[in-house]
């Protein structure tokens, strides 16, 4: 033990055992390889970071393997830069392996891209989205209901693709569904994870559509499970929802001159009865009193009550029997003579 602590000591102590450098410098592939390796420990992080890092390391290690062949003349330079090569390409091979798994198919990607990626949502966050839906690409022909009034149940939530769909409720046209819209936004928020209903109204795809659904269990099991992602989409149903009240009043605006509160209940049956034909451009039938009415903007106040003439009593007739006086009782404590 003694033995080795001394030659530690000499070796850290006592000057280089070198006793002449060499004049002749190694050749150009030596300084290359340092050269490469220099840059290739730049290299910053993430995924496109660690292929930055490991490609000028693999050129490096490979750089130092040519040297030792043909100038070191090392086998053991040799094999140890064979080896780091080998692995910085195994690194390389990992690293577009992650890339292949994490592509997602074109229509989920647009999705991303579109909706979620203004949001800044985590692509590993709208992977779970995507497992909920199975990642299934629904589509519906032409004139082909999603939904039927008062038969479909209420047991999913989707979201349009492309394509338009109509929304009409007793054969009254509403509004149109339109790409990145859900389609199903006001049924899923009426009613709770335990109860069960059908749709109000009738949705009938105008053109060829694509859609993806979430089944209403699955999604409910995701959303308590995951806080984010229920904050998510409560934000998104939300806006939807808005979007619609807000087209259904311009539709009246278009109708009546009148702009109506969104907070109203039913703006529906301020649509009137639907026309003879029940086409959605339709918007010349006629309108029921009730309707217009509700629709009537506020007139002017009617002119106050003109005073009596003189002579007759200021108060007008009634049918009622006049009330009788009632005698004042004076109070216990006090004499009449208010004492």
């Amino acid at each position: 033990m003694s033995t080795n602590s001394s030659s530690v000591g000499q070796l850290l102590f006592q000057g280089p055992t070198c006793f002449g450098w060499k004049q002749v410098l190694e050749g150009a592939v030596y300084h290359l390889a340092n050269c490469i390796l220099l840059f290739g420990f730049m290299a910053g992080s993430g995924v496109y970071g660690c292929f930055y890092l490991f490609g000028f390391l693999g050129t490096g290690y490979l750089c130092y393997m040519l040297w030792g062949w043909f100038d070191a003349c090392g086998l053991d330079v040799v094999c140890w830069s064979c080896l780091l090569t080998v692995a910085c390409l195994l690194q390389l091979a990992h690293q577009v392996y992650r890339l292949r798994m994490n592509v997602l198919p074109e229509e989920f990607d647009l999705l991303y891209k579109t909706l979620c990626l203004p949001l800044r949502v985590p692509l590993c966050s709208y992977k779970e989205i995507v497992r909920c839906c199975q990642e299934q690409v629904l589509s519906l022909a032409m004139e082909q209901n999603y939904a039927v009034e008062g038969e479909t149940p209420i047991n999913r939530l989707s979201l349009l693709l492309s394509g338009r769909v109509r929304v009409s409720q007793d054969g009254q046209f509403l509004h149109y569904i339109f790409p990145y819209q859900f389609m199903d936004s006001p049924e899923w928020e009426s009613l709770h994870p335990s109860e069960e209903g059908t749709f109000q109204v009738t949705l009938t795809a105008e053109t060829e559509c694509s859609y993806i659904s979430w089944p209403r269990k699955s999604l409910h099991l995701l959303l308590s499970r995951e806080r984010y992602l229920s904050r998510l989409f409560s934000a998104l149903l939300g806006y939807d929802i808005s979007e619609k009240l807000y087209t259904l009043n311009d539709k009246l605006f278009a109708k009546f001159g009148l702009r109506f509160d969104i907070r109203l209940p039913s703006l529906y049956h301020v649509l009137g009865p639907s026309s003879s034909d029940g086409g959605p451009e339709s918007e010349d039938e006629d309108v029921s009193e009730p309707a217009w009415s509700a629709a009537r903007p506020p007139g002017p106040p009617p002119p106050p009550p003109l005073p009596p003439p003189p002579g007759s009593s200021p108060w007008p007739a009634t049918t009622h029997p006049a009330r009788v006086p009632r005698a004042r009782t004076p109070r216990r404590d006090s004499s009449p003579l208010g004492d």
